[in-house]
């Protein structure tokens, strides 16, 4: 198939409906006039990194870092397709390189903490989301890669404010019940529930002091309060097309 136009629109189209092949095929016929067009290869690496091929996306990346070592693109897209290679001993040592020269990269910091998880060294991981959560306290990844490695070596309670400050950016049900299961890990049953409907921890402590106040079950109370919100929404509804 052929293309005419600037490379640049042409591969922002490919990319947009993601016709990976035709990049490839694109790319290839632009190394063929210059071997070294920064742009053909690092769109070819990306082709290939979608594509599955992952050794050829280190070939690749390694030509552009031949012309730029420290090329954050080709760092990326290299460590990337080691990471699905499982070679994080490679990953920690090109992470490192990246940091370098920009030691304040939340991404970076977040890939190496996840090798060190891989690798089983989780202590050691954790410290690199710390640093990470200190440059973007709100970065949702550090905070769920903290809360699932405490998760794992049996810190549920250390685990939960990492995951409702998670939720207090990114409110899914993936999170939801990963708290849950901490706060069941702790016994806290009334608070695993009430985690599970997507509450976060601010509100969970409301909702048990108001039940225990009004000496109800968490359960009832949770239903309780559930059906005066829907029940003031119709009447709130009714109101608004009768005005």
């Amino acid at each position: 198939m052929a293309y005419v136009g600037n490379p640049v629109d042409v591969l922002k189209k490919l990319h947009s409906n993601n016709q990976w092949d035709d990049i490839v095929l694109f790319c290839q016929k632009m190394l063929v006039s210059d071997p070294n067009d920064l742009m053909a290869l690092q769109n070819l690496a990306m082709a290939f990194l979608q594509l599955g091929q992952y050794e050829k996306v280190i070939s690749l990346c390694d030509q552009v870092l031949e012309l730029n070592e420290f090329d954050d693109y080709a760092l990326k897209n290299k460590i990337l397709a080691l990471e699905k290679l499982q070679k994080y001993d490679v990953v920690i040592e090109l992470c490192n390189k990246s940091l370098s020269t920009n030691p304040l990269n939340p991404w970076v910091l977040n890939t190496k903490g996840l090798a060190y998880n891989e690798l089983g060294q989780h202590e050691v991981a954790i410290q690199y989301y710390e640093m990470s959560l200190k440059i973007d306290p709100t970065n949702t990844t550090a905070l769920l890669n903290n809360a699932n490695t405490l998760a794992f070596l049996g810190r549920p309670a250390d685990a939960i404010p990492y995951y409702d400050l998670a939720q207090q950016q990114e409110n899914s049900k993936f999170i939801s019940m990963a708290k849950s299961e901490a706060y069941q890990k702790l016994g806290k049953s009334d608070e695993a529930f009430l985690a599970a409907q997507g509450l976060l921890v601010s509100e969970i402590d409301k909702y048990i002091r108001e039940a225990h106040s009004k000496k109800l079950r968490i359960f009832d109370y949770y239903c309780m309060v559930e059906y005066e919100i829907l029940e003031k929404r119709k009447t709130d509804k009714q109101n608004f097309f009768h005005s």
